[in-house]
């Protein structure tokens, strides 16, 4: 699921207690807001300014800010189609040009911009449109299909066994493993050695053979006419090195704005400064005490370092207002983000006064912080906190365990973020390689997966067809030269004739689905519910104008699946949400739990390793407390399981409360200690007096 799906309401674009319809576009600003959306612009002047970095504390009205900024521009004069927006999610630039769309109507009586702005959307997906558009004079053909992280991880294995790593002495690398060290060195623009000695040094034997894997592992897609998703990035930021080229790029618009920038690696970095050398247009609005994305390979160093890669350097705006959680809260997480060694800085503030401090709750067992959650949780319901309206965070998805028993155990009904998303189900795999294998036939890694759905196919006589077609110049008509095994001979004619038919978009969708079909019922024992998430996938299709740009933007930013979520099914209207802080990044609640507040939890014992990984762990519980609304409690079990431990080994750890609120920081925080009530009949006698220092000295008596 994604970020999205985990607001408890319609976003809105006034603050808290603003009116509705505005005489003044800008008057539901507070002044900080308003000095952003109206920088560099005069009454019908919208020419490029200089510079901007919006520095956006949690709960701050960001998103507000920055489509008052783009509906300032507008207003003003400015084209919108030379107005680029690029976000992190599809559905945060649909969000995003909404609420400019309502600001535009409400100030103008007109909407003027729904469909003008024509470049919006993720840096993938830009990059993607603009890869095609120009194909031809970087050396791509612009029928290049692309992959998705799965997709790239079987290719890469494909290369993998063709080199014969498969079969080392010593166990080689995993696929998965393989094309993480790979996608690291690409968005961190580090060296393969730099790489697999500070994030996979149980690799670093094998440096040689990873460089050799890589080189294949490009030549096959390049042989394939496939891009993986880090190409995107990468071939956008090497056209941009060539400076007549980014010139030209960066010329087709006059206002560039980045939202989240904080969550950008160093190939984004790149291209940003190749778009605009000069800063001149440029708006970046992100914060750096938000920043938990490193091992996507975002680094906090492109918005630290923002206002000094321009001369003179950017203007910084700071938004310090939070809307969003009551001063308690926000003065214990102001105090324990106020420990990092390097931020912009910043005390967020609030008139959301309240005299109940956040909780710091001591439990013996983890099994016992879930029984004290959950009777918290159903105590809030009962006095009209919704369950929608609460969520459990936690550092990493084993952490909920045992949570997630006793809510079942208790019969509460929740969703857990984190699920398997749309692309990973098989079925639509299916029909999506069908859909890539008609288009591309050199698409190996589809290839793969469409000729073993027939039956009588397996992996050895796909890889021979597949081989005999890379030997024609012409992969699609020489399937009809194709002699398959005998036992797929009665399917094989079908297969051909949906390979080579050539419908119009979208009815070539339909003509997919029908022949995949009669696999699914065979494959699938809950083919019903699968066939809804391929009537879903077909509906989605009839509103992009081509195969290639309905591929491209389902494999950069999937919806979700209605077979595959996690949690129990959801025959209740409301339900508790579990999420891991990375999941929950951008969203709130009136009530939020955080499981394991402890060392080894948070910091996880695997972030701990150096400096920049260890303000990043405080990051992560600084956006943790900064979802609470009203209420936030922190769970301090005395004793859990460590499943992942860096020392190795399962094991049961006793634990101290986390670094990040050392006793100093005590005084923000209401503590207590739970034990559960006993169960059956009430408290055992106590037991007599031991002498345990007599014992020892018997011992040796």
């Amino acid at each position: 699921m994604t970020q999205a799906d985990l607001s408890t309401g319609p976003a809105t674009d006034l603050q808290p207690g603003a009116g509705a319809a505005q005489t003044d576009p800008l008057a539901a600003l507070n002044d900080n807001q308003r000095a952003a959306a109206t920088f560099g612009i005069s009454p019908g002047d919208a020419s490029p300014a200089g510079p901007l970095l919006v520095i956006a504390g949690a709960g701050s009205g960001k998103t507000s800010t920055l489509a008052h900024r783009v509906a300032q521009l507008l207003m003003n004069g400015a084209d919108p189609q030379r107005i680029l927006l690029m976000t992190f999610s599809r559905r945060a630039a649909s969000e995003l040009t909404r609420r400019v769309e309502t600001i535009t109507t409400r100030a103008m009586g007109t909407g003027i911009v729904a469909e003008a702005l024509t470049w919006a959307g993720t840096f993938h997906a830009i990059g993607a449109r603009l890869l095609r558009e120009h194909a031809p004079a970087i050396g791509l053909n612009p029928e290049f299909s692309i992959h998705d992280r799965e997709d790239s991880a079987d290719l890469m294995n494909l290369c993998r066994n063709a080199l014969g790593f498969s079969a080392t002495e010593k166990r080689f690398p995993a696929k998965g493993t393989c094309l993480s060290i790979y996608s690291r060195a690409v968005n961190a623009g580090e060296p393969l050695d730099e790489v697999l000695r500070d994030h996979f040094p149980w690799c670093a034997m094998w440096e040689g053979e990873l460089k050799q894997l890589f080189g294949a592992y490009v030549r096959a897609k390049q042989e394939q006419n496939v891009l993986d998703y880090d190409d995107l990035l990468l071939a956008w930021a090497q056209v941009m090195s060539d400076a007549e080229f980014a010139a030209h790029i960066g010329s087709a618009w006059d206002h560039v704005l980045i939202d989240e920038y904080q969550d950008t690696n160093r190939l984004q970095a790149r291209i940003l400064m190749a778009l605009k050398p000069d800063g001149r247009g440029l708006t970046v609005v992100g914060d750096d005490a938000q920043s938990i994305y490193a091992f996507r390979a975002a680094t906090v160093r492109n918005i630290l370092d923002f206002p000094d890669a321009f001369a003179p350097p950017a203007d910084v705006i700071t938004l310090d207002r939070n809307y969003r959680s009551t001063a308690p809260i926000l003065e214990a997480a102001n105090a324990v983000i106020g420990q990092a060694r390097e931020r912009f800085t910043k005390n967020l503030w609030t008139t959301r006064a309240s005299a109940e401090k956040p909780q710091l709750v001591t439990v013996n067992t983890e099994a016992d912080q879930a029984r004290y959650m959950v009777d918290r949780i159903l105590a809030d319901r009962e006095t009209g906190t919704a369950l929608k309206q609460q969520a459990v965070l936690f550092r990493t998805s084993s952490h909920s365990v045992q949570l997630e028993a006793e809510l079942t155990r208790r019969n509460v009904p929740y969703v857990k973020f984190g699920g398997l998303k749309f692309l990973d189900s098989a079925h639509v795999k299916d029909l999506l390689s069908v859909l890539r294998l008609a288009r591309n036939p050199r698409d190996r890694v589809a290839g793969f997966r469409v000729l073993q759905l027939i039956p009588g196919i397996g992996p050895k006589s796909a890889a021979n067809i597949l081989g005999a077609l890379d030997l024609s110049p012409d992969p699609a008509a020489a399937l009809n030269d194709v002699a398959p095994p005998a036992k797929a001979e009665a399917d094989w004619p079908a297969f051909v004739a949906a390979m080579t038919t050539r419908a119009p978009w979208p009815a070539a969708i339909g003509l997919a689905r029908a022949w995949y079909e009669p696999h699914l019922t065979r494959i699938h024992e809950d083919a019903d519910t699968r066939r809804d998430d391929l009537l879903q996938l077909e509906q989605i299709a009839m509103g992009y104008p081509s195969a290639e740009a309905f591929l491209t933007e389902l494999t950069l930013d999937p919806p979700d699946a209605t077979s595959d979520r996690s949690g129990v099914p959801l025959k209740d209207e409301d339900y508790l949400i579990l999420s891991t802080i990375h999941s929950a990044k951008g969203q709130e609640w009136k009530s939020v739990y955080l499981l394991n507040a402890v060392d080894g939890c948070i910091p996880s014992d695997l972030g701990t390793g150096s400096s920049p990984e260890l303000e990043e762990e405080r990051r992560l519980l600084y956006v943790a407390m900064t979802r609470a609304k009203d209420r936030l409690t922190l769970g301090l079990p005395l004793r859990f399981y460590v499943t992942q431990q860096s020392r190795g080994g399962d094991r049961h750890v006793y634990a101290t409360r986390t670094r990040f609120i050392p006793r100093e920081l005590l005084g923000h925080f209401e503590s207590s200690h739970w034990s559960p009530a006993p169960q059956g009949g009430g408290a055992a006698p106590a037991p007599g007096r031991i002498d345990i220092a007599a014992q020892m000295r018997d011992m040796w008596g």
